[in-house]
């Protein structure tokens, strides 16, 4: 599933690609990745057709084309979703959803909603231009300048709730999904589930930390990944995978310590961690019963 620097990488690439273009048509190819939004087909095409695109902006994995009506083109890519850019003409991809065709200074182009699985969607939020308020809900992530981590963690040493659960609740903090949490908690040495409240400031602080910079490490080289007619985030030259220690490493050597690497069922998907580095949290003991005046 694209994560949050595979998504910022289709955010800055349509941002130097589209912005300033007028979107001229729009053919639905398949209804299902309209699903969430009240207009029929039609409707949607009708909120589109004409609008200048002028900015585009992104929240966790959420992204949205600002839109001079003051509208939004929201999207979420799901599992398997991509936007790609093309020359009018060019061949139709094998599971292309959604077809805009755009017109700007420099010429004509193709916008392409393409999603295998059909888990993503687009819908156009009215007045969301800043903000959508579909996903006005959704938490800070921490690559966003305005992410106020103290709060966070104060946030997340109040919850009993294990920390890996916490850093995937995207209200709390967006954008870190099951591959980026692994690979901050090994870098911190912290068991998936370990409850907040049993976190230090200092642990809750570093897994953060650790989250943002194995984003910032992931976007820098997910961001080679396209050029200017294509923008891919299927992950296939993203995910950096070549620099990951824990997720999808199974049985392979830690490369701190030499243990094999564990993986373990969490939230219907896996985590991978280290048994000696990311030791268990102990059980906790019940609390002791006070006597009352009937005992």
């Amino acid at each position: 599933m694209p994560e949050l620097p595979e998504v910022e990488v289709v955010r800055a690439g349509l941002a130097r690609h589209v912005t300033g273009a007028t979107i001229d048509a729009v053919e639905v190819l398949h209804p299902r990745p309209l699903r969430r939004d009240p207009r029929s087909a039609d409707g949607f095409v009708a909120a589109l057709v004409g609008q200048r695109i002028v900015a585009v902006r992104r929240r966790g994995k959420y992204f949205w084309l600002a839109l001079g009506s003051g509208d939004a083109l929201l999207g979420h890519l799901g599992m398997s979703g991509q936007m790609l850019l093309q020359q009018p003409g060019a061949s139709d991809e094998r599971h292309l959803r959604v077809r805009f065709a755009l017109s700007a200074s420099d010429g004509s182009l193709e916008m392409r909603f393409v999603d295998q699985r059909m888990f993503g969607g687009l819908l156009v939020s009215d007045g969301g231009a800043e903000l959508p308020t579909e996903i006005a809900h959704i938490g800070l992530d921490p690559l966003d300048p305005a992410f106020d981590q103290a709060d966070v963690v104060r946030r997340m040493r109040r919850r009993a709730v294990g920390v890996k659960r916490q850093l995937l609740d995207q209200g709390l903090v967006s954008g870190i999904g099951n591959i980026y949490a692994d690979e901050a908690l090994w870098q911190a040495r912290l068991h998936y589930d370990r409850p907040g409240d049993r976190l230090t400031r200092t642990q809750a602080d570093e897994v953060l930390t650790h989250a943002r910079a194995v984003m910032t490490d992931a976007l820098g080289q997910g961001g080679t990944s396209f050029d200017a007619l294509y923008v891919n985030v299927n992950g296939e030259s993203g995910y950096f995978d070549r620099s990951l220690h824990a997720y999808g490493r199974e049985g392979e050597p830690c490369e701190r310590c030499g243990t094999p690497i564990r993986r373990a069922t969490f939230m219907n998907r896996s985590s991978f961690f280290c048994p000696v580095c990311q030791r268990p949290p102990r059980t906790r003991r019940p609390a002791a019963r006070t006597r009352g005046p009937s005992d």
